[in-house]
């Protein structure tokens, strides 16, 4: 058991005061059992149920990779490498992905961090050149095991775990029960901790049919989003060119919007979920890449504007709303020349939407760009005080900060944005000069 003086520390350095039932009952199965498969839903703090007892089986001795966590994509690894430094432990995280520099990755993992964060192609690629030494990992957690499945990652994944032979303990966690496990992950006769059919049974979530008179049901969503009370929500399409262009609809309309898909470039996924998390942007259009594994707030409102193939994917998609205690409601547009999805009861109550009287409240925030990040030595501190004391913001004045590697984001005020940038115009942060302005939106990619 690790004896680290912090371990104390750890939820409160969260903000949390206590477990819930799953997670207790995950750390004391972690840390007794040699293979676990942790299925509990979206939003029910899996992440966390599985960080605690990895740092409790850490072995300070040891000057090397203990614990490797593989995700199905890098929104999530970063998410859990978040968590972990939120922690506040004394052992080093590195994450590893495609579209990361991997001469940067190499350089960090030259002084061996405890845990390595990875998607299974890069983790891969590490393993061929010899990045780093495995005889010290024991520790595997698969997470979100099962869409790294779907995507295809079974021939990454088993050369990975081949190549691991000191592990003694193997740790699976999805949100979606009924997945066979490979061979491949030796992963035999594992404890199960089932929590999907419990939270089912408790659920919150109402569901809502919105007709739409036309086929094309773009103005019937239109309808549907201003009479939400100006409430955030998430939008959810099959298709990435749907995506784009029902957000590119309702921006011209006046509603703040922005879309997220996997077709965009790193940097604009990530500009898109700050200015969503922050509250910059109310309205979130997106694939299913954002139904599971990002950190996003709880939302009241899941409208499905095309419904998913798999019973499956629309679980993952209401489980943005109505998480743990919080009720929330899923909207499914409809029109009569639809097929139905054989897993949808469409006798459910119906959503008559009107036409509208007024659009939604823009936004309280706006989120400021800065040009500097951890590695130029900015911190979140920094930045407050340097907008109070040279920008003039009281406390209310500042929402969410995101402080990247060389880049940082900031949500303020809406109403005080334009004093802010006249105020700290000629003034230096930490004796340099950086770039400070209203960050642009998110920008499409061209075809070529």
């Amino acid at each position: 058991m690790n004896r680290n003086p912090h371990s104390t520390n750890l939820l409160l350095n969260l903000g949390i005061e206590s477990l819930n039932e799953m997670q207790e009952v995950a750390e004391s199965t972690i840390l007794n059992d040699a293979n676990v498969l942790l299925l509990s839903p979206t939003g029910s703090g899996k992440t966390l149920a599985f960080l605690l007892p990895i740092f409790q089986l850490l072995d300070e001795e040891i000057n090397g990779v203990q614990c490797l966590i593989l995700v199905p994509s890098r929104e999530l690894g970063l998410q859990i490498e978040q968590v972990w430094k939120k922690m506040g432990t004394n052992y080093k995280v590195n994450i590893c992905y495609g579209g990361h520099s991997i001469d940067t990755e190499i350089k960090n993992l030259s002084n061996p961090p405890a845990i390595i964060i990875g998607t299974p192609g890069r983790i891969a690629d590490h393993l061929d050149r010899g990045t780093f030494k495995v005889d010290t990992i024991k520790t595997l957690v698969l997470d979100e095991f099962d869409k790294s499945l779907q995507l295809g990652f079974h021939e990454e994944m088993s050369f990975i775990i081949k190549r691991l032979p000191k592990l003694n303990k193997r740790i699976l966690v999805s949100a979606t029960s009924g997945i066979e496990i490979p061979k491949y992950t030796n992963v035999v006769n594992p404890t199960v901790l089932d929590f999907i059919q419990e939270e089912e049974k408790n659920s919150n979530l109402s569901m809502k049919l919105v007709p739409s008179r036309e086929k094309d049901k773009i103005h019937t969503l239109f309808q549907l989003v201003c009479s939400l009370k100006s409430e955030a929500a998430i939008i959810f399409c099959n298709h990435r060119d749907a995506v784009e262009r029902i957000s590119d609809y309702l921006s011209e309309k006046g509603i703040f919007a922005t879309f997220y898909h996997g077709g965009m470039d790193q940097e604009e996924r990530e500009r898109a979920l700050i200015q969503f998390r922050n509250g910059s942007i109310s309205y979130l259009v997106t694939t299913d890449l954002a139904a599971r594994g990002l950190d996003i707030p709880e939302m009241k409102h899941v409208i499905h504007y095309h419904l998913p193939l798999k019973e499956e994917e629309f679980t993952h998609r209401n489980g943005r709303t109505a998480r743990m205690q919080a009720s929330g409601t899923a909207y499914i547009l409809f029109h009569e020349s639809e097929k139905k999805a054989e897993y949808l009861d469409y006798e459910i109550s119906k959503l008559n939407v009107s036409e509208v009287k007024a659009l939604p409240k823009p936004p309280e925030f706006q989120t400021i760009y800065i040009s500097g990040g951890k590695k130029n030595k900015v911190s979140k501190m920094d930045i407050v005080g340097f907008f109070f004391q040279k920008g003039k913001l009281e406390k209310g004045d500042i929402g969410i900060i995101e402080v990247k590697d060389f880049i940082s984001f900031v949500a303020v005020k809406y109403n005080k944005i334009n004093d802010l940038l006249k105020n700290i115009k000629d003034e230096k942060m930490k004796g340099k000069k950086y770039k400070i302005a209203v960050a642009r939106n998110v920008i499409k990619k061209e075809i070529e």
